[in-house]
């Protein structure tokens, strides 16, 4: 019997137990999870996010927690991976599918690409380059045009300054211009991404998840896929919106964990 643990950071922090060998893996047990209570979405927001982690840049993270783990006496590997790439593992893992490619963007504080079968690769499917307006600085990395810098939350917030994005959402379906025109442009904006990674790594499904997935309107995205993806052989692409599950995201940490452990 196989047990490994599974930790997600993303606007909150959870983890969990799994046993199993790889494929079969199951979690047992209560989840652990801060803060306790869902409804507190930013309880970490003070803590940077990827790739803003300027004070661990260069630092061998895994090896780093290791080191700490011996130090309590517990001696075990330690894989360290993107949060959307645990999702992508997680479901392959509970549809019986880790032969087969996922993609996941994840719609959040931040702008999350997962991919599953992991490959070697930085996967900042975030920071793409969706718009080559030079107004377009609001990424918190610095860049200019990126993905994140029009749909994540940080983004939002710095571009409207008087409201939150829940209210910049519910603005647009009261009929405020300045805020449709926005809805417009983050469905248009997630659709360029969406389609920049059918056109590198071909067609197949795609899933929606996260914090700011609610906000997401599957009709509107598709409409403008169809514009940017002209190829017939790319068209067998199909979309997917999920809830956020933590238990999904534990399972793909453990899962991608054994993984590699195994190559």
């Amino acid at each position: 019997m196989t047990t490994s643990i599974g930790v997600v950071m993303t606007e909150h922090i959870v983890a969990g137990r799994l046993t199993g060998p790889l494929g079969q893996q199951k979690l047992e047990g209560a989840r652990l999870r801060y803060p306790e209570d869902p409804a507190e979405t930013e309880a970490l927001i003070g803590v940077p996010d990827s790739p803003n982690l300027a004070q661990i840049k260069g630092v061998r993270l895994a090896d780093a927690l290791g080191e700490v783990l011996a130090g309590q006496g517990i001696k075990a590997p330690v894989t360290v991976l993107n949060d959307a790439d645990a999702v992508a593992a997680g479901l392959a893992a509970t549809g019986g599918h880790l032969d087969r490619l996922i993609r996941v963007w994840t719609l959040g504080n931040g702008i999350g690409y997962g991919r599953w079968p992991q490959t070697d690769g930085v996967w900042e499917g975030g920071h793409s380059i969706v718009t080559l307006d030079p107004k377009e600085r609001f990424c918190g990395c610095g860049g200019v045009g990126h993905l994140e810098g029009i749909m994540g939350n940080r983004a939002m917030r710095m571009r409207f300054l008087d409201l939150e994005p829940e209210e910049i959402f519910a603005n647009a379906k009261a009929g405020d211009q300045r805020c449709r025109d926005f809805v417009e442009l983050w469905h248009r904006a997630l659709a360029a991404g969406t389609a920049t990674m059918i056109h590198l790594g071909g067609p197949g499904r795609f899933y929606f998840t996260g914090l700011n997935v609610g906000f997401l309107e599957l009709k509107v995205l598709k409409g403008h896929l169809e514009t940017m993806v002209k190829m017939s052989p790319l068209q067998s692409y199909s979309l997917e919106v999920l809830p956020e599950d933590d238990a999904v995201s534990i399972l793909g940490a453990g899962v991608a964990a054994l993984r590699a452990q195994s190559w």
